[in-house]
């Protein structure tokens, strides 16, 4: 049996833990899997929850960290490098930019026949100033030479990657978009909906509008409270808003919504009667899709948002920010709305347009559940993956054959 060594930079919630996990668990039998994982920031949820309720006992690497640190990203590679001499992988395949740099060249060095590399999101714009931005570009080029295939999780990335960064050929980008288990978001929505309703005092007369995601600047709450200020001051409708996540850009957030005049409560909170909710973390992501009426996201730069296909699954529309691969992962005006990064008002005019009109909402809530389960269902992402797997797997075993004629 084939061997994968499976490398992610941590185990925090969102799409790339959900993706190796499901990978891990699904190529079963025809390929065993060990999954490497580096530590989350203190400030994270874990997702742990997510591997162990797939049987997933994770190898975890405690130097591999997201920052920049010369001596632990070392000893990381060294470690890399040990893990791969120790479990002789036909593949490395690595999940996000830290496991991806180090991890390639682990394997590039021990002399991995296979070494893939998923791009989750890239830090190429929004995430850094230009000249460490152009850093990590030439050492993502750099990569690119040593990495079999590199998969791009939406075409527009894959476009990105060739035409924006010149990162390499465009044949030798796959694209795969990510996978989910999306069934239990359309279980016993009604009771999940009367709980989160129940916990947060949310009338029924109420439209709860939710954010989902860490935060940190990228995801750009700031434009969102900038937002959730004008619509309050625009709407006769009852709103309810909910930042749901937490991240090392929480105190800001907080201090920004008293200088706006926005009146909050937070998870501490036993009564929440404030037109906002800070409520930090939610492990139950499906009983939080089906409490809200509309979920939004305002980020500068995203790959595949795993909030808004969690949404589209509960049947919920959206209102999104027009970037990255936003865009593939909706149908514009059938099951979202979307606005300029750079405008707020415009932001704040399509959530009203969807808040106003309740037909509009109900309309979009019909082809979310069928279009994402079609396209990031999990069953989709293991066949795709393993098609790519067998075709790379057979390419190297007739090259071994030729070498040894």
């Amino acid at each position: 049996m084939p061997k994968v060594l499976r490398i992610i930079n941590r185990l925090n919630l969102g799409g790339p833990t959900y993706n190796t996990a499901l990978l891990t668990r699904f190529l079963e039998p025809e390929y065993e899997t060990m999954l490497v994982s580096g530590v989350k920031l203190d400030f994270e949820e874990s997702s742990e929850f997510i591997v162990h309720k797939y049987g997933i006992k994770p190898n975890y690497v405690n130097d591999m960290h997201r920052s920049l640190n010369p001596i632990r990203d070392y000893k990381t590679y060294l470690e890399l490098r040990r893990i791969i001499r120790k479990y002789k992988p036909d593949i490395v395949h690595t999940h996000a930019a830290k496991s991806g740099a180090l991890g390639r060249l682990a394997a590039y060095h021990e002399k991995v026949p296979i070494i893939l590399h998923t791009f989750h999101g890239h830090v190429f714009h929004s995430y850094f100033n230009k000249i460490k931005s152009w850093f990590y570009i030439i050492i993502e080029r750099l990569l690119a030479k040593i990495s079999t295939k590199i998969i791009a999780i939406s075409p527009l990335q894959k476009q990105e990657l060739v035409e924006n960064y010149n990162l390499c050929k465009k044949n030798k980008i796959i694209v795969i978009p990510l996978g989910f288990d999306l069934q239990n978001f359309q279980k016993n929505i009604e009771e999940k909906r009367r709980l989160f309703r129940k916990k947060y005092s949310i009338k029924d007369d109420e439209i709860a509008v939710g954010i989902i995601g860490r935060l940190t600047s990228i995801k750009n709450h700031r434009y969102f409270l900038n937002m959730l200020k004008l619509l309050l001051e625009q709407t006769n409708n009852k709103i309810r808003a909910f930042i749901i996540g937490d991240g090392e850009d929480r105190a800001m957030l907080e201090s920004y919504a008293k200088q706006l005049d926005i009146s909050y409560t937070t998870e501490k909170d036993v009564v929440h009667d404030k037109e906002l909710c800070f409520t930090s973390w939610e492990k139950e992501i499906d009983k939080v899709n089906a409490g809200l009426d509309i979920v939004t996201l305002t980020s500068l730069n995203e790959g595949t948002p795993v909030s808004l296909i969690e949404a589209q699954a509960a049947n919920n529309p959206i209102v999104a920010t027009n970037v990255g691969g936003i865009s593939d992962i909706l149908i514009e005006n059938e099951t979202g709305l979307l606005a300029d990064r750079n405008d707020f008002i415009d932001f704040a005019k399509q959530l009203k347009k969807m808040i106003d009109d309740k037909a509009l909402r109900e309309h979009m809530t019909q082809k979310g559940f069928e279009f994402v389960n079609t396209k990031f269902g999990y069953l989709r992402l293991i066949q795709d993956m393993k098609g790519l797997y067998n075709k790379l797997m057979s390419e190297y075993e007739i090259s071994k054959t030729n070498k040894h004629k």
